[in-house]
């Protein structure tokens, strides 16, 4: 693929003021001064790449995606080492992962290669926005969108691809530190065969009211629960999620619902080099509360890109009834466990450039 570099006026650069304070980064609140596009549509196939000022979208009112939700996205960091390289951790899996997005909301793929290389020529012009501080990195979010104009339910017959790039902290202000869960049979998110295991934004949507629940309950994020028997534990609105249980590290099962984590996959592989015991299986909320109180259930924890491992203090669990709201709650502990701070540090090692990946494939130096 071929990108067209369009420069940008030294006027209309921003000021990188905001990485002198990498702690008020916060996630997702601050973006370069560029951004990838490239357009797809059916005569052409993909074509007009370009890398260019970041910018706001004109859209008509009908357009496609307004209408339908057709949409898909993606998330994987940026670190800057030590040394001061430049690391992409497992992009390819991200690649991968967007294609079965695409596949599945009947969007077209992407050769895996071109949209390497776009990410890789972004982040190669906007080096100097990927913070200096261990904890910090440049969070790197490729997006599709439908772009075709016209109502009826239908899939488009054009598309907009574009990346955008934010310098970031956390994802949890707390950083590493437990959060709380809130666990509802009220709300569903997805059912296997639907489009759960997309990274689509109506799936996100859809767990905007249960999280407010959780808010209103004092938690960080919702703990959804399968659609059908409404009692198997199945990932967190932001993550996915694992425990530690008999000492073995044990996530559920990808069954069509689940998104297809990175950070997952890494942390089981990981797992097995450092000699843990993995398991991916059913997990229902109420095996994770009696296996709590009686000493089985050890360590909870939240993985993901955005927030790496996040350490779960306490699950609280609403269950309604005939007779009304029922709540209880079960805790893990104020500190992360032990199994959660060597998976992190493993992972914030290998991400930072501080040790060699245990497969040659989790790095990508720029």
């Amino acid at each position: 693929m071929e990108i067209e570099i369009v420069p940008i006026n030294e006027s209309e650069l921003k000021s990188k003021e905001v990485l002198k304070q990498p702690d008020s980064l916060g996630f997702g609140n601050y973006f370069t001064n560029r951004m990838f596009v490239v357009k797809w549509n059916e005569g052409k196939g993909w074509h007009d790449a370009k890398i260019k000022k970041y910018e706001d979208f004109q859209m008509d009112p009908a357009t496609l995606v307004l209408h339908y939700g057709q949409e898909i996205f993606e998330g994987l960091k940026a670190f800057r080492s030590k040394n001061g390289e430049i690391l992409l951790f497992r992009p390819k899996e991200n690649i991968k992962r967007m294609n079965r997005s695409a596949e599945r909301m009947s969007m077209p793929q992407m050769d895996e290669k071109d949209m390497l290389d776009a990410i890789i020529k972004l982040v190669e012009l906007e080096k100097d926005w990927v913070p200096k501080e261990k904890g910090a990195s440049l969070y790197i979010r490729p997006t599709m969108i439908a772009t075709e104009i016209g109502l009826g339910v239908r899939p488009s017959s054009e598309y907009l691809f574009y990346l955008i790039l934010s310098p970031s902290g956390p994802y949890f202000k707390e950083g590493f530190k437990p959060i709380s869960l809130l666990a509802t049979d009220k709300y569903v998110r997805a059912v296997p065969g639907g489009v759960g295991e997309a990274k689509t934004g109506g799936n996100y949507a859809a767990s905007l009211k249960a999280k407010k629940l959780a808010k209103d309950y004092g938690c960080k994020e919702v703990l959804w629960l399968d659609a059908y028997n409404k009692k198997f534990i199945e990932e967190v609105g932001a993550m996915n999620i694992a425990f530690v249980i008999n000492d073995v590290v044990t996530t559920p099962r990808l069954d069509g619902s689940i998104l297809h984590g990175i950070t997952r996959k890494s942390v089981l592989q990981l797992s097995k080099k450092l000699g843990l015991k993995v398991s991916e299986r059913e997990i229902s909320i109420h095996e994770i509360f009696e296996g709590a109180q009686n000493g089985i259930v050890t360590e909870c924890f939240g993985l993901g890109t955005a927030a790496s491992i996040a350490p779960v203090k306490e699950i609280k669990y609403l269950h309604y009834t005939d007779k009304g709201e029922q709540l209880k709650s079960v805790k893990f502990g104020d500190e992360p466990g032990e199994i959660a701070k060597l998976l992190y540090g493993e992972l914030q090692a290998i991400q930072y450039g501080e040790k060699e990946p245990p497969f040659e494939d989790w790095i990508v130096k720029i």
